[in-house]
């Protein structure tokens, strides 16, 4: 049985845009995120974004690495009009970590295109059945391979991070701990190295640390951009908006009520320049469900659920605190 030219191409066309579509459907599912800052670790710490915080009775699990973060290694994280500057590079083959399987798509990718410029088609020398039954096996083998692949990068770069965010752990300079409340005892919480000034954090800081948890989360699930502007770094802003755009194309919307601090404490606190930061371990209780336009619950539900993340606030002198990054646990 013999097929056309035009027709091997095509059947050639379908093999390469399914061994493609593959890794990146799994991409783009485990990058959807429910509440802000679920699911992912982003924003910046100034100097020690790249050094985990230590631990707490909060969150004695050690904090993630970022998965998107503005700073650079060996560098003060970037938290003002700078960060949300900096270019955004898009595109499937420009992903974070996606630098082989950029490569191997579009090698196979290119080489297809050319052949059929060329007119031998993508594929060339299909004659039968038994070539196309060879042809598929040839995708489901460069499919593994490049599965593979991805799986040795990740692991690779996971340990690079590893590796590169060993930080101190929980000692007697933990802060203290804090809830829900009037705040009845706090101690001075100082920096660590010759590069961070001492800080102390008193009660209105408390305060304001829990005021911003509920605010940031309400102007979240009211798709509010100019009031996260007020509350969060340009760079945090910019995380945000970007995933309320990726809701808005899905035709969904993330809804979170009932915002209550249950637990937290200080891990560290320090001064870079004009910069104060602040990192605290929060265990919260939320609503967090996703809706469609029809208002049905597609992902959540109505019942609370607890959540632990650790933010880092930031302000200039003067000014008041804002959020500069949300790490998982």
């Amino acid at each position: 049985m013999k097929f056309t030219q035009r027709t091997r191409g095509l059947v050639g066309a379908i093999a390469v845009a399914l061994s493609l579509a593959l890794p990146a459907s799994i991409i783009a599912a485990s990058s959807a995120d429910a509440r802000v800052g679920g699911g992912s670790s982003s924003g910046s710490r100034g100097s020690r974004t790249f050094s985990a915080p230590p631990s707490t009775n909060t969150a004695p699990s050690a904090a993630q690495p970022f998965n998107r973060s503005m700073a650079q290694p060996g560098s003060p994280g970037m938290s003002g009009p700078a960060a949300a500057a900096q270019p955004n590079k898009g595109g499937f083959f420009n992903r974070p970590g996606m630098g082989m399987l950029g490569g191997l798509a579009a090698g196979f990718l290119g080489a297809g295109l050319l052949g059929m410029l060329f007119g031998g088609g993508l594929f060339s020398g299909l004659g039968s059945l038994s070539s196309i039954i060879g042809l598929l096996l040839q995708v489901v083998l460069i499919v593994v391979v490049v599965r593979l692949a991805m799986m040795w990068w990740q692991r690779r770069n996971a340990n690079a991070n590893a590796a590169a965010y060993a930080g101190p752990s929980a000692g007697p300079n933990a802060g203290p701990e804090i809830g829900p409340g009037p705040q009845a005892n706090y101690r001075t919480a100082t920096g660590f190295g010759s590069s961070s000034a001492p800080l102390e954090i008193g009660p209105a800081d408390y305060e304001a640390f829990e005021r911003l948890l509920g605010d940031v989360q309400t102007a979240w699930s009211d798709g509010d951009i100019g009031r996260l502007h007020m509350l969060a770094t340009p760079e945090m802003v910019s995380y945000f908006s970007n995933d309320l755009a990726a809701n808005k194309s899905r035709g969904v919307e993330n809804k979170v009520s009932d915002v209550k601090l249950l637990q937290g404490d200080l891990a560290e606190a320090w001064r870079e320049g004009e910069t104060d930061y602040a990192t605290v371990a929060m265990r919260f209780s939320l609503v967090d469900k996703t809706v469609d336009a029809s208002g049905k619950i597609v992902d959540g539900s109505d019942q609370p659920i607890e959540a632990t993340e650790v933010w880092t606030f930031a302000r200039r002198r003067g000014s008041d605190w804002e959020l500069s990054a949300i790490q998982q646990v």
